[in-house]
């Protein structure tokens, strides 16, 4: 199961969005799980539960630097789009947060292959 992880200043906002993220998934048969938290608690939460995604609530932008510095390597991360984040639009932050997934992982796959070819 993907683990989407949503932070914001207070985990609030974004707990709304990602209760629509998760009811989006679940009427489409889709395994992941999808949570809010504060952004206080963001190393303890990568750390312990290694997310696949991370997204950051657009009040949060200012953020993206720092968070992508200490986990780009990790899994993708991304601010929220704010029409999407204002409208609550589940479906779309939902699709966006796969499509970086795949992306990421072709990437990082990629990248893996090529270092293998020079091993031969």
């Amino acid at each position: 199961m993907k683990k989407i992880y949503l932070f914001c200043a207070a985990g609030m906002s974004t707990s709304i969005l990602a209760n629509r993220m998760q009811e989006v998934a679940k009427k489409n048969n889709i395994l992941v799980e999808t949570k809010a938290f504060s952004y206080s608690k963001i190393k303890e939460i990568v750390e312990e539960k290694n997310p696949d995604v991370i997204l950051l609530g657009p009040q949060i932008r200012h953020l993206y630097k720092g968070v992508a510095e200490a986990y780009e390597e990790r899994c993708p991360i991304a601010i929220i789009d704010s029409e999407d984040y204002g409208m609550m639009r589940g479906d779309k932050v939902l699709k966006s947060a796969l499509d970086m997934l795949k992306k990421f992982n072709h990437i990082k796959n990629s990248k893996h292959n090529t270092s293998m070819r020079y091993l031969d």
